[in-house]
């Protein structure tokens, strides 16, 4: 663990009411490399690209997309809305490699894949890390740039009963970095900035956009590497000894 100067003067002085946590990268992760996914199904649709290939394409489409939120969307418009945003991005990584000629009927199954919890792993110590928070009474809550499949991938996981609630950017409207979507954390709750702490696995998307809303934020880093002004842990176990020092 690396606890910044400016964390350790910021956790001091915090009354904890709540943690917010990002989902996929910090409670758990895909089975398989996401470019080997890609890569395999698209093999049973006719089409072979190498799944380095699709990794690179996935990781330069994903970061130039435009936000998963659609402000005011409700109900079936909203999952109509998803399942557009997650095709278009997924026709861009293919482009290169074009054509495709069964891409919908890949496309169809791929999303669906991706729906289901036997294409995602809770790490090692994600469950009895938020059994541990719960213990404590903290409010738990999800905060994500996702879509409405992850309601189901929790619950699938077991591990969704432990979350008071959870805020998807794709039903909040505003996505991460932007504030809004920490600020919807805390008008739920009534929380003040300094009751809450975030931690996620991005350093711009959870903890400069934490710090938007005045929340602090811990980096979930596994490799412990690079320097910021931020609290670093490996594991997520890691935040409990940091809980009971605020106390």
């Amino acid at each position: 663990m690396q606890l910044s100067r400016h964390c350790a003067k910021t956790l001091l002085h915090m009354a904890l009411r709540a943690i917010f946590l990002d989902a996929a990268g910090t409670l758990f992760t895909s089975v398989r490399p996401i470019g080997e996914s890609y890569a395999e199904l698209a093999r049973t649709h006719g089409k072979a690209v190498s799944a380095q290939d699709l990794a690179r394409r996935f990781r330069h489409c994903h970061a130039s997309a435009p936000p998963l939120a659609f402000p005011g969307v409700t109900g079936s418009n909203l999952e109509k809305l998803e399942r557009d945003w997650w095709k278009e991005l997924v026709r861009r990584v293919f482009q290169p490699f074009a054509p495709f000629e069964r891409f919908d009927d890949y496309f169809a199954e791929l999303f669906d894949y991706f729906r289901t919890p036997a294409a995602w792993s809770l790490f090692d110590d994600t469950r009895d890390t938020l059994t541990a928070l719960r213990d404590r009474r903290l409010i738990l809550c999800v905060i994500s740039n996702f879509d409405s499949r992850l309601f189901g991938i929790l619950d699938g996981l077991g591990i969704a009963p432990q979350f008071n609630s959870v805020f998807i950017s794709s039903q909040v409207g505003v996505a991460k970095p932007k504030a809004g979507i920490f600020q919807a954390a805390l008008s739920r709750y009534g929380l003040k900035p300094e009751e809450a702490l975030h931690v996620g696995d991005s350093l711009n998307y959870d903890i400069e956009g934490a710090r938007g809303a005045g929340v602090e934020g811990i980096l979930l880093d596994a490799e412990q590497g690079g320097e910021s002004n931020c609290t670093r842990i490996g594991k997520l176990k890691a935040l409990l000894p940091i809980i009971e020092g605020m106390k």
